[in-house]
């Protein structure tokens, strides 16, 4: 294959895939040592002799998407368990097997017709106008079966925004809009075709964003991307100038083609309208939709941009020159676009914040990722020049950046001009992708992922400090490691899997996430203690082929409004809803059901406030039975109290009487073992004084 052909190649798969990025292998060091943790007292898994590497293999003639058999797992070093029940389930796109625990799977909605292909044969038409579509050439050197997988990924499923009764999921090919005003009837209202991947989403009133990135997205939504790339001229692929195979590895210059952040108006939510779009040098590989509380007038989006820089002759002032060579680069640096929600035909960038800079120095290029884990052992350490998720939390006047090679925190006071106050890096980190505060923002949940979601990256050979969730204490605006988390259940070759995008369950008195593992499943997690995080439900299914890696899986999870919702990548959006356990009672389900919101933007981050309801006090006796904080006979007498209220229908004098049980709690509150039961008896006492009716 010669070069720009498979330049092309390259570019359109890893544009399709730069979410999962391919070549994400980078990492960090730890701001504090990571406790020494014991290996696990278990054999490696049985698995066929890995293959020898031919490492004299052109990249470009590599499959990609073959298994690769995980290596052996390093020293001290532990793997996932072969033993669960997720590990060893039946094959199947819609007929695979499934494990659960915690987790009720309430309805699989699958993709709408124009999100799929619509062929099983890589010789189908369809799939080679696809190919065509996202500017690939000569094909003639990708193994067949690649042709079909390669097409198929120009319609993947993307993340998740909610708006009142309505969901809105990403694609790579669009946006999907369904009612939800009964979940477990879920209907599709409309799908909007308008290709660019990744097509992440996010909603505001009667505007929905989304980002577009890969170089075949167009101003008008065309479906016809651009022309492949021509081949070089014969001898040129031999041409080992690095500047000029740089220069003809970016795509022909395009008038129409747009990379950065499309705005629709949604007024008519079946008929949304482009009202703007917002060219960036990078494109956006995900945005955030910030709310400043001092300024109604406007949002703001931050924009992660990740793939290649854009020449000038398509977008004026675009460059991809490191530092030195122009301080003016389009690298080191996100874009924050500011929109009018009453006129957002005016949307633009207004600033193009230095996130990484060196305040010593001024250099722009000031964060690092350390070194990290490669195939051949510790790799050199390399410059952190994007980020490609933001957490904003608008009520502590705090963003978490997941930068690549970085965690990071920032300042968002002034949106315009956010400020870096701290940063961190790990060795055991790839690339730092999304991140999830603690409802009191006391905690940071950072993700890697590692192999960049393409990869099976949770086999029983592959570590368990990898592709995992970092878990950071965050006090004075500095964070501090606690502990690594990753999905506990082994996965096969052919399935990816890696830590991905996760959203808080609103129990009151825990902190509790439920995050997408991509063909992992769903995990949720406890992170209370930040220092012990232990899963307590789950949701797998088994691999889409058992031969051949097809992306698939949930690419991300989000409770919202008492259920949970899953992007699944290669089949549809799941519905799900949380069942007791004994680690999870049904009044703490109830608790959390009671939080309603009007809208979620999981990246926008909001304070999640719980009614004065008896259900929640119920909730907080369950866990202070749990810890043992309170004799049993104690917590008997008041839910006895509770339970005559609620009998009752809530009489004064039932009333009366909870409220005199107050002041006891507070005087248990001063000698409660740890912060979390100080906290739930607070509460809990807070509630029995002016419960509501």
């Amino acid at each position: 294959m010669n070069r720009v052909s498979s330049f092309a190649f390259r570019v359109a798969v890893a544009a399709i895939f730069l979410s999962f990025g391919i070549s994400r292998m980078k990492a960090q060091e730890p701001a504090s040592p990571p406790p020494k943790q014991e290996a696990a007292k278990q054999e490696p898994s049985k698995q066929e002799p890995a293959k020898k590497e031919t490492v004299d293999e052109p990249e470009e003639e590599r499959n990609p998407f073959a298994p690769e058999p995980a290596p052996t797992l390093p020293p001290g070093m532990a793997g996932s368990d072969a033993n669960d029940p997720r590990a060893k389930l039946t094959p199947g796109l819609y007929d695979a097997g499934d494990a659960s625990m915690g987790i009720k799977h309430v309805m699989l909605f699958k993709k709408s017709d124009a999100f799929q292909l619509g062929a099983t044969d890589p010789d189908d038409p369809k799939v080679q106008k696809t190919i065509g579509q996202l500017g690939i050439g000569n094909t003639a050197k990708i193994p067949k079966p690649m042709h079909l997988v390669i097409a198929q990924l120009a319609f993947a499923n993307s993340d998740l925004a909610f708006q009142g009764n309505h969901l809105f999921q990403g694609n790579f090919y669009g946006v999907s809009i369904y009612d939800i005003s009964h979940p477990a009837t879920t209907t599709l209202l409309t799908t909007m075709v308008c290709p660019g991947g990744q097509g992440d989403v996010s909603v505001y009133k009667n505007l929905l964003f989304m980002s577009v990135e890969m170089p075949n997205g167009r101003l008008d939504c065309g479906v016809e991307g651009f022309p492949p790339e021509p081949p070089p001229p014969a001898g040129e692929e031999k041409d080992k100038d690095k500047e000029k195979e740089k220069k003809r590895r970016i795509p022909a210059a395009q008038k129409d083609r747009f990379r950065g952040v499309r705005i629709f108006d949604i007024s008519d939510i079946l008929n949304p309208k482009q009202v703007a779009a917002v060219q960036t040098c990078r494109g956006s590989h995900t945005h955030t939709l910030l709310l400043d509380p001092n300024d109604k007038d406007n949002v703001y989006i931050y924009v992660s941009g990740t793939s290649f820089v854009r020449q000038p002759e398509e977008l004026a002032g675009c460059s991809g020159e490191k530092p030195d060579k122009d301080p003016n680069t389009a690298l080191f640096r996100i874009e924050v676009i500011k929109v009018p929600v009453a006129a957002p035909q005016d949307a633009k960038v207004v600033s193009s914040p230095r996130v990484f800079i060196d305040p010593r120095t001024g250099a722009m290029n000031g964060l690092s990722n350390g070194g990290t884990h490669g195939k051949k052992g510790m790799e050199k350490p390399e410059d952190t020049d994007q980020c490609h998720d933001i957490t904003v939390y608008s009520a502590i006047g705090l963003a978490a950046g997941a930068c690549s090679g970085n965690g990071i925190v920032l300042d968002i006071k002034d949106p315009i001009h956010p400020k870096r106050l701290d940063a961190v890096n790990d060795p055991n980190y790839s690339y730092w992708h999304s991140a999830s505060f603690s409802n009191d923002g006391t905690k940071v949940v950072f993700t890697d992922e590692w192999g960049g979601g393409l990869g099976a990256r949770c086999r029983p050979n592959d570590p368990n400090k990898w592709g995992a969730d970092a878990i950071f204490r965050l006090k004075d605006d500095k964070l501090s490691f606690a502990n690594y988390y990753k999905l506990p259940a082994a996965q096969s070759d052919t399935e990816n899997c890696v830590a991905h995008n996760g959203s808080l369950i609103p129990v009151p008195g825990r902190d509790i996430e439920v995050q997408g593992w991509y063909q992992g499943g769903i995990s949720v997690v406890d992170f209370t203690d930040p220092a012990q995080p232990f899963e307590i439900a789950y949701f797998d299914r088994g691999p889409i082929d058992p031969n051949m890696l097809v992306l698939g899986g949930e690419w991300s999870a989000y409770w919202y409004n008492g259920y949970i919702y899953g992007s699944e990548i290669a089949r549809g959006l799941d519905v799900f809803e949380l069942t007791p356990t004994k680690f999870l009672t049904q009044n703490e389900i109830d608790a959390a059901k009671a939080v309603r919101v009007p809208e979620l933007n999981v990246q926008n981050q909001q304070k999640i406030e719980w009614p004065a309801q008896l259900v929640v006090a119920k909730a907080y006796l369950d866990q202070l039975s749990r810890s043992h904080a309170l004799p049993a006979d104690r917590i008997a007498s008041l839910r006895k109290g509770i339970q005559s209220a609620e009998s009752s229908c809530m009489s004064q004098s039932q009333l009366a009487k909870l409220k005199r049980m107050a002041p006891s709690l507070e005087k248990n509150a001063a000698t409660a073992k740890n912060q979390a039961d100080w906290a739930r008896l607070h509460a809990l006492a807070e509630i029995l004084k002016h419960p509501s009716t």
